[in-house]
């Protein structure tokens, strides 16, 4: 094998892994606060869409950006389309972001109408 090839190689390898090193940390939690909050408003937008289903929340402080699981995890849930709509009250149960410049949480819990939808049951901590 020539040294070009190894180079190559090596080249490859290095960008997959800084590929995967990032989607790693936009997916994991390593960007929100180990301490969890509870959220209040009502849901100005709903998304389905890979990579994950989020909701934008209007609370008493701004629209903040509420981050789902996976759509398989969140579907398991019972977090399905038509569950919930714009204007609907929300109580989201999870880890806001360390940049307190950012209105973004990862939930674990979310009420909807009465309905409560376990995200990451795992995950929740009761006081």
């Amino acid at each position: 094998m020539s040294s070009l090839s190894i180079a190559r190689i090596l080249a490859g390898t290095a960008i997959a892994a800084a590929v995967a090193g990032s989607a790693a940390a936009h997916h994991g939690w390593s960007w929100a606060e180990a301490d969890q909050v509870e959220l209040r408003g009502t849901i100005h937008s709903i998304s389905f869409a890979p990579p994950h289903p989020t909701l934008e929340v209007r609370a008493e402080d701004g629209v903040w950006r509420v981050e789902l699981g996976n759509p398989n995890q969140t579907q398991r849930s019972g977090f399905v389309e038509g569950q919930a709509k714009v204007g609907d009250e929300i109580v989201a149960t999870g880890n806001r972001s360390e940049d307190r410049n950012e209105r973004r949480m990862k939930a674990v819990r979310i009420v909807v109408a009465g309905k409560t939808f376990d995200i990451y049951p795992e995950r929740i901590r009761t006081n």
